[in-house]
């Protein structure tokens, strides 16, 4: 099916042009969207006496979404979450969470315009892409702890992973200690 597209779509095209995409990814998600319309002639003839406002409206949002996004860009949210000893979330971190935290944080966006690279499965910090306009792609990053306090020493540079292991490298220290205190004890006697 041949479309015209009225805004720029990733992998597809600009503004304006005439582009040939499946006739299924145009009905279910070019069309009701209102990305594109179907490129007949009375379609076109309306396109082009529509252009310029759409290219001014175009431009208008954009300067919009920089705005915003550059206050957004580099931001961190913390997410609490239960999760195991070893670090492995139950359950996961999803586009709806983030979206949630960037609203809570005085920022509008919406689980869409949220894209996870991969599943946030675990603890740590995670950067994660927001689409605030089909030009504008910032990136915001995902806290992910058990607490606020174990949030802290990740934002400081700590991983759960070192925390745990300088915790238990400090237990089997004392207990060397307390074996060592033990034998002395009974070579005195």
């Amino acid at each position: 099916m041949q479309v015209i597209l009225l805004e720029r779509v990733a992998k597809l095209g600009q503004m304006g042009e005439v582009v040939k995409v499946k006739d299924g990814y145009a009905r279910n998600y070019l069309l009701p969207q209102g990305k594109a319309l179907r490129a007949n002639d009375s379609n076109i003839k309306s396109f082009e006496a529509k252009k310029a406002q759409l290219e001014a409206q175009n431009l208008e949002t954009r300067k919009e979404a920089e705005a915003v996004g550059a206050k957004l860009d580099g931001q961190t949210y913390v997410i609490i979450r239960s999760a195991s000893d070893s670090g492995a979330l139950y359950g996961s971190v999803t586009t709806r969470d983030a979206a949630d935290v960037a609203t809570a944080g005085g920022f509008t966006v919406n689980r869409g315009q949220v894209v996870l690279d991969k599943p946030i499965k675990d603890l740590g910090i995670h950067s994660v892409s927001v689409v605030l306009h089909p030009e504008v792609v910032v990136r915001i990053n995902l806290n992910v702890a058990r607490s606020a306090e174990e949030a802290e020493l990740q934002a400081s540079g700590k991983s759960i992973q070192e925390l745990a292991a300088e915790a238990e490298a400090a237990a089997d220290f004392e207990i060397a200690e307390l074996f060592d205190d033990l034998g002395g004890a009974a070579q005195e006697d």
